[in-house]
């Protein structure tokens, strides 16, 4: 029996013209102009779709991300409650349909490069955003970090239990489940969770940093992101064991799409083993719209904010 093709953008089966994101097993709401003609459907053997990723917490960020050790080797998950998601960013081929129009993609004749194979961005398809990659930062896709789009390079022996922790986790994902858009209401809603995630207990129930014993809000506002108003939210967390670290949600508008909100999570270890904190601010004013990588629509705190 032949397996689902992987997740990706595959011309909608109810709509030819437009492109709609198949997540690996039914079509979502996603959907974007094609940014070049779609290439001819063929019929060779259906992809083989590869062992999902183990989801082991490591420390990050909004819906998921720390790093900092954060968490066992791992990923950084949204809460149970519904919050957030986000599919896996992955290129494919062309999709068809069967004659109810909600059949699965085939495989089609790969199409260019992506922009995510550039070994100076990560791209995020699904939300059509590129990360820059700072010094001391690589590509999280095949870190085993569940929506991870950069981890800091290397492991650490975690100060409480647990095996191997991360300096630092960034994780991209699509806000699902609410009817929630305000960026400003989804990261101060966020925020909590991604610590928890981040610094308390992970997926296999255990404190690699013994647990959370305070925090500290050390920044909010509004900020552009790739030519967007979005809302972010900082915390210095304290810990029972090493020297805790930071995390922080940042939402704003998808610039691809139906124009969902996206969340980013960022988490760094305060100790010697994480990243410079600067590292956050020179990431979110260098995420640029994936189309147009090079383009000057970067943002940052006090930048001129885009179409909300």
């Amino acid at each position: 029996m032949s397996s689902s093709p992987p997740p990706g953008w595959y011309p909608d089966p109810s709509y030819p013209l437009t492109e709609r994101w198949w997540d690996g097993t039914a079509w979502t709401d996603h959907r974007r102009q094609p940014e070049q003609p779609v290439p001819p459907v063929l019929q060779p053997q259906p992809p083989r779709r590869g062992p999902g990723r183990s989801k082991v917490v490591a420390l990050a960020a909004a819906g998921a991300v720390l790093v900092a050790g954060a968490v066992t080797g791992g990923v950084l998950l949204l809460g149970e409650d519904g919050d957030g998601g986000q599919e896996t960013r992955t290129t494919t081929a062309s999709p068809t349909s069967d004659a109810d129009g909600k059949g699965s993609p085939s495989p089609a004749k790969s199409a260019a490069p992506s922009p995510s194979e550039e070994a100076d961005l990560v791209v995020d398809e699904l939300n059509g955003i590129a990360f820059p990659i700072p010094d001391g930062w690589e590509n999280g896709d095949r870190s085993g970090e569940e929506d991870a789009v950069l981890v800091t390079d290397g492991t650490f022996d975690c100060p409480g239990e647990g095996s191997v922790c991360r300096g630092g986790i960034v994780v991209s994902r699509t806000v699902t489940g609410s009817d929630e858009t305000s960026p400003k209401v989804l990261a101060e809603n966020d925020i909590e969770d991604a610590a928890n995630d981040a610094f308390d207990r992970d997926v296999l129930d255990q404190r690699p940093y013994d647990g959370i014993t305070g925090h500290e809000v050390v920044g909010s506002g509004s900020v552009a992101v790739a030519g967007r108003a979005g809302y972010y939210v900082r915390w210095r967390v304290t810990t029972g064991a090493a020297a805790g670290g930071y995390v922080q949600s940042l939402v704003f508008p998808s610039s691809s799409g139906s124009e969902a909100p996206v969340l980013v999570r960022f988490a760094l270890d305060a100790g010697d083993d994480g990243p410079p904190l600067d590292d956050i601010d020179e990431i979110v004013e260098g995420i640029r719209p994936a189309g147009d990588a090079d383009a000057d629509t970067g943002g940052g705190v006090g930048s001129s904010l885009g179409p909300s």
